[in-house]
């Protein structure tokens, strides 16, 4: 029976490559010589990473975060895999940092969500919750393409990766 993985996860390497050049940008402008803006990779255990971004101003923290977008999309990793929500927290002084959870791994209520768009369109696919995956599962590999360009469609807010089709 044919069935794929439908996943949520960043290429990391990617990740680290543009906080990295991000950080080689923030050394070498002008506009940030002689403050404390940077931008760090955590990994602080338990499958969390997240993002430090660290400056002297509200406008500072922008700008920081405006270069680490544009390096993320030259570097192909989807922004949509960054969590701006939090807001940024008062450190000593003038200084601001601002966590950056990046998300990995499809939550409860997101596969519920998925389950229902495709029980909804009425397609002979079934779907499976396995942990931070959803597996979909069809007699027709025709029924998985459509249930694929489904998910894409109403989970747009989402990159969606979509692993181990198999026949």
């Amino acid at each position: 029976m044919p069935s794929f993985d439908t996943v949520l996860e960043p290429d990391l390497v990617e990740v680290r490559n543009a906080v990295d050049q991000a950080m080689r940008e923030i050394g070498t402008r002008f506009d940030f010589k002689g403050s404390s803006a940077k931008v760090e990779f955590a990994d602080p255990g338990g499958g969390k990473r997240e993002l430090l971004l660290w400056a002297d101003s509200e406008f500072q923290l922008g700008q920081v975060k405006d270069l680490l977008l544009a390096r993320m999309a030259k570097r192909g990793v989807d922004v949509r895999f960054l969590d701006f929500a939090a807001k940024p927290q008062k450190m000593g002084g003038d200084r601001l940092r601002q966590q950056v959870p990046v998300v990995a791994g499809i939550d409860a209520a997101t596969a519920k969500r998925i389950q229902t768009a495709v029980k909804a369109s009425k397609l002979k696919v079934q779907v499976a919750i396995q942990g931070e995956t959803v597996r979909l599962s069809g007699a027709k590999r025709d029924d998985l393409q459509a249930a694929i360009a489904l998910l894409r469609k109403e989970i747009a807010e989402l990159p969606l990766g979509f692993q181990n089709f198999r026949d």
